[in-house]
C-alpha cells in the first residue's frame, strides 16, 4: 500500500435502543460488518439490530480522529441533527475546546 492515502470517514450507528454509537474507519462496510459480528466496539456488542445512520469522508486520519472526538462530545439533539442534515466539518472543528 505504499504511496496510498487512505481516506478516513465519521460514521455513526445507531442501537436498538436509539442511541448512537460514533467511529472512525477508512472502510466503512468492512467496519460496521465487524460491529454487526459482535467483533467491532464493546459499547454495540448485543444492542441488535444495528442501523448505519451517518458516514461522511473526511479525509486524514488526525482530522477524522478530532471529528470524531467533538461529535462524541455533542448532546444528542446535536447528533440527531447531524444525522439528519449531515455534517459540516468546520462548524464542528469550530466548536473546540
Amino acid at each position: 500500500m505504499s504511496g496510498t492515502t487512505l481516506e478516513w470517514h465519521v460514521y455513526m450507528v445507531r442501537r436498538s435502543d436509539g442511541s448512537l454509537y460514533t467511529g472512525i474507519a477508512t472502510n466503512i462496510d468492512r467496519r460496521f460488518a465487524e460491529h454487526q459480528s459482535g467483533k467491532g466496539a464493546k459499547y454495540l456488542r448485543g444492542r441488535s439490530p444495528l442501523k448505519l445512520a451517518f458516514k461522511a469522508k473526511v479525509g486524514k486520519r488526525s482530522l477524522a480522529l478530532k471529528i470524531e472526538r467533538l461529535i462524541k462530545r455533542l448532546p444528542k439533539s446535536e447528533k440527531e441533527m447531524i444525522v439528519a442534515e449531515g455534517i459540516d466539518v468546520s462548524r464542528v472543528l469550530a466548536r473546540r475546546t
